[in-house]
């Protein structure tokens, strides 16, 4: 009975779990704040962000002093100058060295600080170029959503429609077999019927496809279950059309991304001119360096002629640094020096200021200076380009709107229509004096007619969306 009431349990809380799961459902705002987290494109970009701040980072670095250490250590074997008498041997030498450099920048044609101003428009461009991508990403999802919002909308006009057909056929059955219309009215409502089973088929794989779209932006797996709220309210809240499109531009001046970033690169294309022109300039560098070294002898094979007396040699004991003083031997030598004293007796300094003066270098640094020239034009011109891209984009998205408002109301006043001829065809068409193809016509009109209203005015709703984007009202909350 335990068991029992526990697996009972466990299947309502489970099934619970999955009603809610499946309740679930998304709306505008959620898909764009989940698509901003999650979307790949998105990702990239910030990426990007981030090696705009490594480049700051080794900007700031060319300002301190570079600081190297070095050490080597080295085997002579053969016939070597002994370290202690200055005289030829066979023997192996050790020689050990240590130092430290040390470098700074005192002056570089202010490339350096050129260098961070334009690191810092680097990270700002890379911000503003983050945020294109959100909104963007934005204006897509938003696309997207209301592109499964019509899908929905439409199939359920297409079931609706083979529900009526399916009433009007066992209607016709019923007149068939009364005798009050002929059998030929019958099979044409039995083909509207398979036309609409195939247009509720078209339909359903429209909406699968536009959740699959949908799903892909914010990088969803399960978009089979995904499903959107129902909201198909339309109304311009914010009353963009009272605006004039000469307003908005000049708000889209101020706001709009893309300008932003076409300035923000003209800065940039100046400080890389600037860097340029310092190449011309004298560089100052102090430096300071530390060294020193160890030399000794472990291990001695041979003997040599005395210098002081060809007649007597100086005896070494191998494996060992003492000296010995073999049969007619004239003096004997003293060992090398302990390490750590050698260390300390042989270290040096050195410090001292470098300049250097460019002079020619084979046109390089002027062809740069030319470059930059050039890519300084090609910043203004973007900028220009970009102003009359964005005034022509305004104009045109306002006009869009302007028009899409009109369709709508348009298409709602056919509907109206096109829904008293259906009703009045349907009233001949019941008491027999409409034959069924004229009936099927009115029908089919009459389809159209709410397809087109459900059309025009998801595509006013986007427009709208569009124009309120240029207008500095984002999709993105923050």
């Amino acid at each position: 009975m335990k068991k029992r009431f526990f697996l009972s349990l466990i299947t309502i809380v489970a099934g619970c779990v999955t009603i809610q799961a499946q309740a679930k459902k998304w709306t505008l705002e959620e898909c764009v704040q989940y698509a901003i987290k999650n979307n790949i494109s998105i990702k990239q970009t910030e990426l990007d962000s981030k090696v705009a701040l490594i480049d700051k980072r080794g900007a700031i670095g060319k300002f301190l002093p570079s600081v190297n250490a070095s050490a080597s250590h080295s085997w002579n074997i053969g016939l070597n100058q002994d370290i202690t008498t200055g005289l030829l041997q066979n023997q192996t030498t050790q020689f050990t060295s240590a130092g430290v450099n040390v470098g700074i920048d005192i002056y570089r044609g202010l490339q350096n600080q050129n260098n961070l101003r334009k690191a810092n428009l680097s990270i700002l461009a890379s911000q503003y170029q983050l945020v294109k991508m959100q909104e963007d990403v934005a204006l897509n999802v938003a696309n997207a959503f209301l592109q499964v919002l019509f899908n929905k909308e439409n199939l359920k006009v297409q079931k609706e429609q083979l529900g009526i057909n399916e009433k009007q056929f066992s209607r016709s059955q019923e007149l068939v077999n009364a005798g009050s219309i002929p059998r030929g009215d019958l099979l044409d409502i039995k083909a509207t019927v398979a036309l609409n089973n195939q247009n509720v088929i078209v339909a359903e794989n429209a909406l699968l496809i536009s959740k699959l779209s949908l799903s892909q932006l914010l990088q969803l797996k399960d978009f089979e279950n995904f499903e959107v709220v129902d909201d198909t309210n339309i109304n311009d809240e914010n009353n963009i059309l009272s605006q004039s499109p000469s307003a908005i531009y000049s708000k889209a001046l101020e706001t709009k991304i893309e300008s932003k970033i076409a300035r923000t690169n003209l800065e940039i294309a100046q400080k890389n001119l600037e860097i340029s022109r310092g190449a011309h300039m004298p560089t100052i560098q102090g430096f300071y360096s530390f060294n020193s070294r160890v030399a000794y002898s472990d291990r001695i094979t041979g003997v040599v002629p005395n210098a002081a007396s060809p007649t007597s040699v100086v005896g070494f004991v191998e494996g060992t640094n003492q000296n010995v003083l073999a049969p007619n031997f004239s003096r004997v030598l003293g060992g090398p020096e302990p390490f750590f004293d050698q260390f300390s007796n042989n270290k040096g300094q050195s410090f001292g200021v470098q300049i250097s003066i460019p002079i020619f270098n084979g046109f390089s640094v002027s062809n740069n200076i030319e470059r930059s020239k050039v890519s300084l034009d090609k910043s203004k011109i973007a900028v220009e380009q970009q102003d009359l891209d964005l005034q022509r984009n305004v104009f045109t998205a306002f006009a869009d709107a302007k028009g899409a408002l009109n369709t709508y109301e348009s298409s709602l006043a056919a509907l109206e229509a096109r829904q008293g001829a259906y009703d009045y065809a349907k009233e001949k068409y019941d008491v027999g004096l409409m034959n069924s193809f004229d009936f099927n016509q009115s029908q089919t009109l009459l389809t159209n007619a709410q397809s087109e209203v459900i059309r025009t005015k998801y595509d006013y709703i986007f427009k709208i969306k569009i124009l309120e984007f240029y207008f500095g009202i984002s999709l993105i909350k923050n």
